[in-house]
């Protein structure tokens, strides 16, 4: 059963959405206005899926997803009444998984639900390639800089360098990476 943080920032009383997503089979852990300190909110309760209820999402609502959505990343739905473009465009920038515009029928809310998971899991899973990526391209760089001093120092070619960089991380049980990094570090010390 998913558990929901329900937040409520508009002046209607959000009882008919609590009930709906009650009856759709959903635990509604927490229900607070946005006045709240969101992150802290969220660390507090750790829902599953954050819902938001607004008229129209206003620069502190997109202020606080953002946070969110950067420290602790959970499956965004805000409701709204607002069908322009560009804040629609603004809040999935920052963080929200699915925006709902005209209402919350109760028979929707599961399938509303269901794209917003998916689509999370899907952001989180490009947002961990790129990670690695970018981590794989930092590592390369470093072991080409290891590689260059390495050849310096011993007055080798690359392919012996690497080779020797290769011998070092095997008898050692090291990966090259960890290689790499002593020999610049050993390369400062040295000046």
């Amino acid at each position: 059963m998913l558990r929901i943080l329900l937040i409520n920032d508009t002046a209607k009383k959000v009882g008919r959405l609590r009930s709906a997503l009650i009856e759709a089979g959903f635990e509604v852990i927490d229900e607070s206005g946005l006045i709240i300190d969101l992150p802290a909110r969220v660390e507090a309760v750790r829902p599953d899926v954050i819902l938001i209820d607004t008229e129209s999402p206003g620069r502190d609502v997109m202020e606080q997803v953002v946070l969110v959505s950067r420290d602790q990343p959970r499956p965004i739905v805000m409701f709204t009444d607002e069908h322009d473009p560009g804040v629609m465009r603004q809040a999935i920038k920052s963080g929200v998984s699915a925006y709902i515009v005209e209402g919350i029928q109760a028979q929707r809310l599961q399938p509303i639900l269901d794209v917003a998971m998916a689509r999370f899991e899907s952001d989180q899973a490009l947002r961990a390639q790129l990670h690695a990526r970018d981590q794989q391209l930092a590592e390369r760089k470093r072991i080409e800089l290891a590689k260059g001093l390495l050849m310096k120092m011993k007055d080798c070619n690359e392919e012996d360098a690497y080779t020797l960089m290769r011998r070092q991380a095997m008898s050692r049980q090291q990966k090259l990476i960890q290689v790499a990094e002593q020999i610049i570090v050993m390369s400062e010390l040295l000046g």
